[in-house]
């Protein structure tokens, strides 16, 4: 299970996150390109700089969960506490990412084309759920008195 889970989070939180994070944070065109964020032309000006400032921070805070993911393969028991870290921070990125943009779209302002809302929902509510489960399994993993 550790074997298969670790591998799960390091395709889906750094291969599909965190390194699509750096690209979108190094050059957003490039990203638009690779279809890892909206084009600048398809979104609120305002919108667009937000999800900039969002690449940057991420690129920051969320490589804790394919750390995770790595510890977990090489069964430390380290694992746990960046699962912990780590799944919280996908939570708050993936459930943020979700509201913000029901929320500007509710209020008109262009946050993307509907087939890429779509898709980037669809990841947003599966990075959450890895975050979910890794918590509980990193709970389930830390030394009980």
């Amino acid at each position: 299970m550790n074997l298969i889970w670790g591998i799960i989070l390091i395709i889906f939180t750094m291969i599909l996150g965190w390194f699509a994070q750096i690209i979108n944070a190094l050059s957003p065109t490039l990203a638009g390109r690779l279809g890892l964020n909206e084009p600048e032309s398809d979104v609120d000006p305002t919108f667009f700089v937000d999800t900039r400032g969002e690449a940057i921070w991420d690129v920051m805070i969320i490589w804790t969960l394919p750390v995770a993911g790595i510890l977990l393969i090489l069964n430390s028991p380290l694992w746990a506490y960046f699962g912990l870290v780590g799944g919280g921070s996908y939570l708050y990125f993936a459930g943020r990412g979700i509201v913000v943009r029901l929320v500007m779209q509710r209020q008109a302002i262009r946050v993307g084309k509907s087939g890429t809302l779509k898709l980037y929902f669809l990841f947003l509510i599966l990075w959450g759920l890895i975050a979910v489960v890794t918590i509980i399994l990193a709970v389930a993993a830390l030394p009980h008195p």
